[in-house]
C-alpha cells in the first residue's frame, strides 16, 4: 500500500525545480556556509568604510550613500553574531544531553 501511494506522488524536488538528489548541493556543509556568510559580512563592512573614508577624504560627496552602507553592515555584523550565539547555544545544549 505505501509503495501505491509513493508511485502516485511526484517528486518533490523535481516539481520545484531542483534535483531530486541534493548531496552535491550541500555537500560543503555547515563550516562552508558559515565561512561564506562571514566573507559576505566582511566585504560588506569592507565596502561601508571604502565610501566613508571616500567621504572624508572628499572624493564622494554622497553621504547618505555611505552612511546607509555602513548601517547595513552593522545590521548584517548583528545577525550574525545573533546566529553565532543561536548555534553556540544548541551546540552547549547538545553537549548537556545525557547518554
Amino acid at each position: 500500500m505505501l509503495e501505491s501511494i509513493q508511485s502516485g506522488q511526484p517528486d518533490v524536488g523535481a516539481v520545484a525545480g531542483h534535483p531530486a538528489d541534493t548531496a552535491d548541493a550541500h555537500a560543503g556543509g555547515f563550516a562552508d556556509a558559515m565561512k561564506h556568510a562571514i566573507e559576505q559580512v566582511d566585504a560588506q563592512q569592507r565596502t561601508a568604510s571604502d565610501k566613508l573614508a571616500a567621504v572624508d577624504r572628499g572624493d564622494s560627496d554622497d553621504l547618505v550613500s555611505a552612511v546607509l552602507e555602513s548601517q547595513q553592515a552593522d545590521l548584517s555584523f548583528s545577525m550574525m553574531v545573533q546566529v553565532r550565539n543561536k548555534v553556540m547555544s544548541a551546540f552547549d545544549d547538545v553537549i548537556k544531553m545525557p547518554v
